[in-house]
Protein backbone atom coordinates (compact mmCIF):
# COMPACT_ATOMS: atom_id res chain seq x y z
CA UNK A 1 0.00 0.00 0.00
CA UNK A 2 1.36 3.41 -0.96
CA UNK A 3 1.61 6.47 1.27
CA UNK A 4 -0.96 8.15 -0.96
CA UNK A 5 -3.45 5.30 -0.33
CA UNK A 6 -2.78 5.47 3.42
CA UNK A 7 -3.53 9.20 3.41
CA UNK A 8 -6.73 8.63 1.43
CA UNK A 9 -7.87 5.95 3.92
CA UNK A 10 -7.30 8.30 6.85
CA UNK A 11 -9.16 11.13 5.11
CA UNK A 12 -12.12 8.97 4.00
CA UNK A 13 -12.40 7.25 7.39
CA UNK A 14 -12.46 10.64 9.15
CA UNK A 15 -15.31 11.65 6.84
CA UNK A 16 -17.32 8.72 8.16
CA UNK A 17 -16.96 6.28 5.28
CA UNK A 18 -17.05 2.55 5.96
CA UNK A 19 -14.38 0.01 5.05
CA UNK A 20 -16.25 -1.19 1.94
CA UNK A 21 -16.79 2.30 0.54
CA UNK A 22 -13.14 3.22 1.16
CA UNK A 23 -11.89 0.01 -0.48
CA UNK A 24 -14.10 0.60 -3.51
CA UNK A 25 -13.00 4.23 -3.84
CA UNK A 26 -9.29 3.51 -3.59
CA UNK A 27 -9.40 0.17 -5.42
CA UNK A 28 -7.92 -2.10 -2.77
CA UNK A 29 -9.21 -5.00 -0.67
CA UNK A 30 -11.70 -4.38 2.14
CA UNK A 31 -9.52 -6.49 4.45
CA UNK A 32 -6.50 -4.31 3.67
CA UNK A 33 -8.43 -1.18 4.64
CA UNK A 34 -9.80 -2.84 7.77
CA UNK A 35 -6.34 -4.07 8.86
CA UNK A 36 -4.74 -0.68 8.26
CA UNK A 37 -7.43 1.11 10.26
CA UNK A 38 -7.25 -1.33 13.17
CA UNK A 39 -3.44 -1.35 13.29
CA UNK A 40 -3.33 2.45 13.33
CA UNK A 41 -6.37 2.88 15.59
CA UNK A 42 -8.27 4.90 13.01
CA UNK A 43 -11.92 5.27 13.94
CA UNK A 44 -14.25 7.04 11.57
CA UNK A 45 -16.79 9.56 12.76
CA UNK A 46 -19.68 7.17 12.07
CA UNK A 47 -22.09 9.40 13.99
CA UNK A 48 -22.27 11.63 10.94
CA UNK A 49 -24.06 8.88 9.00
CA UNK A 50 -27.25 7.64 10.67
CA UNK A 51 -27.46 3.85 10.69
CA UNK A 52 -31.27 3.75 10.69
CA UNK A 53 -33.83 6.26 9.52
CA UNK A 54 -36.94 6.45 11.68
CA UNK A 55 -40.27 7.17 10.02
CA UNK A 56 -41.64 9.08 12.98
CA UNK A 57 -44.45 6.54 13.22
CA UNK A 58 -44.87 4.76 16.54
CA UNK A 59 -46.88 1.65 17.34
CA UNK A 60 -47.51 -0.28 20.52
CA UNK A 61 -46.05 -3.71 21.27
CA UNK A 62 -48.82 -6.30 20.90
CA UNK A 63 -47.70 -8.04 24.09
CA UNK A 64 -46.69 -5.39 26.65
CA UNK A 65 -47.91 -2.15 25.01
CA UNK A 66 -44.47 -0.47 25.02
CA UNK A 67 -43.98 2.15 22.30
CA UNK A 68 -42.03 1.01 19.20
CA UNK A 69 -40.35 3.45 16.80
CA UNK A 70 -40.80 2.18 13.22
CA UNK A 71 -37.85 2.18 10.83
CA UNK A 72 -38.17 3.47 7.26
CA UNK A 73 -38.22 0.94 4.40
CA UNK A 74 -38.60 -2.03 6.75
CA UNK A 75 -41.43 -4.32 7.73
CA UNK A 76 -43.45 -2.91 10.64
CA UNK A 77 -42.38 -4.22 14.03
CA UNK A 78 -45.17 -5.79 16.05
CA UNK A 79 -43.17 -6.52 19.21
CA UNK A 80 -40.57 -4.57 21.17
CA UNK A 81 -38.29 -7.55 21.86
CA UNK A 82 -37.88 -11.30 21.37
CA UNK A 83 -39.25 -12.03 24.83
CA UNK A 84 -42.54 -10.26 24.04
CA UNK A 85 -42.73 -11.91 20.61
CA UNK A 86 -42.27 -15.40 22.09
CA UNK A 87 -44.75 -14.78 24.92
CA UNK A 88 -47.40 -13.51 22.52
CA UNK A 89 -47.07 -16.38 20.02
CA UNK A 90 -47.01 -18.99 22.79
CA UNK A 91 -50.27 -17.60 24.17
CA UNK A 92 -51.88 -17.36 20.68
CA UNK A 93 -51.09 -20.79 19.21
CA UNK A 94 -54.44 -20.78 17.37
CA UNK A 95 -53.10 -18.03 15.08
CA UNK A 96 -49.95 -19.92 14.07
CA UNK A 97 -50.16 -21.03 10.42
CA UNK A 98 -48.58 -24.47 10.57
CA UNK A 99 -48.01 -25.94 7.14
CA UNK A 100 -46.07 -29.10 8.00
CA UNK A 101 -48.69 -31.20 9.82
CA UNK A 102 -48.51 -34.95 9.12
CA UNK A 103 -50.98 -37.79 9.88
CA UNK A 104 -49.71 -41.22 10.91
CA UNK A 105 -50.82 -44.53 12.40
CA UNK A 106 -48.62 -45.90 15.19
CA UNK A 107 -47.18 -49.33 14.20
CA UNK A 108 -47.21 -50.41 17.88
CA UNK A 109 -50.69 -49.52 19.14
CA UNK A 110 -52.48 -48.60 15.90
CA UNK A 111 -53.54 -45.20 17.21
CA UNK A 112 -53.90 -42.44 14.58
CA UNK A 113 -52.06 -39.23 15.42
CA UNK A 114 -50.96 -36.04 13.72
CA UNK A 115 -47.68 -34.29 14.35
CA UNK A 116 -46.17 -30.95 13.38
CA UNK A 117 -42.81 -30.76 11.66
CA UNK A 118 -41.36 -34.29 11.59
CA UNK A 119 -42.48 -36.39 8.62
CA UNK A 120 -40.14 -39.26 9.61
CA UNK A 121 -41.83 -39.96 12.93
CA UNK A 122 -43.38 -43.43 13.32
CA UNK A 123 -44.67 -43.79 16.87
CA UNK A 124 -47.35 -41.86 18.74
CA UNK A 125 -45.30 -41.75 21.94
CA UNK A 126 -41.93 -42.58 23.44
CA UNK A 127 -43.53 -45.47 25.34
CA UNK A 128 -44.68 -47.10 22.06
CA UNK A 129 -41.22 -46.65 20.58
CA UNK A 130 -39.50 -48.27 23.59
CA UNK A 131 -42.01 -51.11 23.72
CA UNK A 132 -41.69 -51.85 20.00
CA UNK A 133 -37.92 -51.41 19.86
CA UNK A 134 -36.85 -53.27 22.99
CA UNK A 135 -39.71 -55.58 24.02
CA UNK A 136 -40.39 -57.40 20.77
CA UNK A 137 -43.21 -55.25 19.43
CA UNK A 138 -45.93 -57.87 19.99
CA UNK A 139 -48.17 -55.67 22.12
CA UNK A 140 -47.74 -57.80 25.29
CA UNK A 141 -45.55 -56.48 28.05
Amino acid sequence: MTDNQKAQIIKLRAAGNGYGKIAQTIGISVNTVKSFCRRNDINGDMAAVPSVILTGETTACENCGREIQQIAKRKKKRFCCDKCRNEWWNSHLDQVKRKAVYDFRCPRCGKEFHIYGDKRRKYCSHECYIADRFKGGDGDE
